[in-house]
């Protein structure tokens, strides 16, 4: 009897700590007409129709030129449709408590870690990633930290039951941390906190090159006696993208001379700090860039003040591909502010539909997705939302349905059941 009780305790325990289910396919066809459709790739249509049928999008056109028979038809006129967010670089699924190390899977011991795959760590049923789709954002790129190299980056959907049926594309790219070359005195302990040279620079840069060396000279058909090298060796010989973290001007030209001079033929720059007096040669290499979110302090004190807000639109101009990345402090929960991050570089020189061009299209074709989602497109999954204004700005980002390919899921989550009880608890 005792075990019944403990058993039965359990599964309550477990069902309420437990996220939303994850939805099954929408079996009718559903035609939305009337919202103003933010395509993804810069364009908006007004009036627009758009189609939905067996987890794709059937049909992208304006109301009065719809073709087709649809099971539904919906008006959503006054309303906004986009393509889910897609949130690059983040940790998601990865740690659920910081506090408690049993459920911190974000990183491994170790330097060289190529072999290492986030997927496999990503916990589908995460209340912190269920807390991201009540913001448009639908898709991420899970991706491991710490070391010189992290390891290898998945992406996922977020409405799974495990991650195995989360998974959009498997180890996507190799994530290298360049060293600083730069450090500051732990001032904790007495050291002075201002900018120094960091002595073992030099050290650490050749341990990397050591490492790619070793690698690239292994055959990539024996994985058998070294798995780091073996997995370093696959990722290049396939062209999966190298993703290069680096902020510091010295880091960024170091890295980027390096990865060039080995032969490594997809960049992709994660930071990005200190990119401004580099902008012709990521664009010349046809770098595509992952830039950090601009609520922050600038890097150097004599710095522009509102340059983090600025550097977006200074990429754009210069016709670089870029998106942007929450990485840092809360990254996780912060994650779901993504939408926000991208409304703020807006407000100083990004025109509003290429904020939104950064956070959907520019993603995924940096994330190699583009074929499947990243915007509302004929033919691509049905991964989108309905908002009841402008989803960059959280005055009016207020999303009423959402797909993910093509299932329509749950926007509930642990906290809109908080909001909801103490609502009810102060109206009275």
């Amino acid at each position: 009897m005792k075990k019944i009780f403990f058993l039965t305790f359990i599964l309550i325990i477990s069902q309420l700590a437990s996220q939303q289910t994850p939805a099954s396919l929408t079996e009718e066809s559903i035609l939305f007409i009337g919202a103003t459709a933010h395509i993804g790739n810069g364009n908006i249509i007004e009036n627009s129709a758009i189609g939905i049928r067996n987890g794709k999008i059937t049909e992208v056109s304006t109301k009065n030129l719809a073709e087709g028979t649809y099971d539904q038809t919906v008006d959503i006129s006054d309303k906004h449709i986009y393509p889910g967010f897609i949130a690059v670089n983040t940790s998601l699924g990865l740690v659920e408590i910081d506090a408690v190390r049993a459920s911190n899977d974000v990183d491994e011991i170790g330097d060289m870690l190529p072999h290492i795959r986030s997927i496999i760590a990503y916990n589908a049923e995460s209340k912190i990633v269920e807390s991201m789709r009540p913001n448009g954002v639908l898709v991420a790129q899970v991706t491991p930290r710490g070391g010189f190299i992290s390891g290898k980056s998945s992406i996922v959907q977020l409405d799974a039951w495990n991650w195995e049926d989360a998974v959009i594309r498997y180890d996507d790219g190799i994530h290298l941390n360049w060293p600083n070359p730069y450090s500051r005195g732990r001032w904790w302990l007495g050291e002075s906190p201002d900018l120094k040279v960091n002595k073992k620079y030099q050290e650490n840069i050749s341990k990397i090159e050591d490492f790619f060396q070793n690698a690239m000279a292994r055959s990539v058909n024996n994985k058998s006696k070294n798995l780091p090298y073996y997995s370093l060796n696959e990722a290049i010989k396939k062209n999966k993208n190298i993703f290069l973290h680096a902020n510091d001007e010295k880091q960024i030209v170091d890295g980027i001379v390096f990865l060039k001079n080995i032969g490594i033929k997809n960049i992709v720059l994660v930071g990005g700090r200190g990119l401004k007096s580099q902008l012709k040669m990521i664009k010349s290499n046809n770098i595509p860039v992952v830039l950090s979110h601009p609520h922050r302090l600038p890097t150097a004190e004599d710095e522009d003040l509102k340059l983090p807000y600025k550097l977006a639109s200074l990429l754009i101009n210069e016709g670089v591909l870029v998106t942007i990345d929450v990485q840092g402090s809360m990254e996780r929960m912060n994650t779901r502010n993504l939408p926000f991050y991208a409304g703020s570089f807006s407000a100083y020189g990004v025109e509003k539909e290429k904020a939104v061009e950064m956070i959907t299209l520019n993603a995924a074709k940096i994330l190699g997705i583009d074929d499947m989602m990243g915007s509302l497109e004929e033919g691509k999954d049905a991964t989108l939302f309905i908002s009841q204004g402008d989803a960059l700005d959280m005055m009016t980002n207020k999303i009423s349905r959402a797909f993910v390919q093509g299932r329509e899921i749950s926007l509930e989550s642990h906290q809109t059941e908080l909001w909801r009880r103490y609502s009810e608890k102060y109206s009275k």
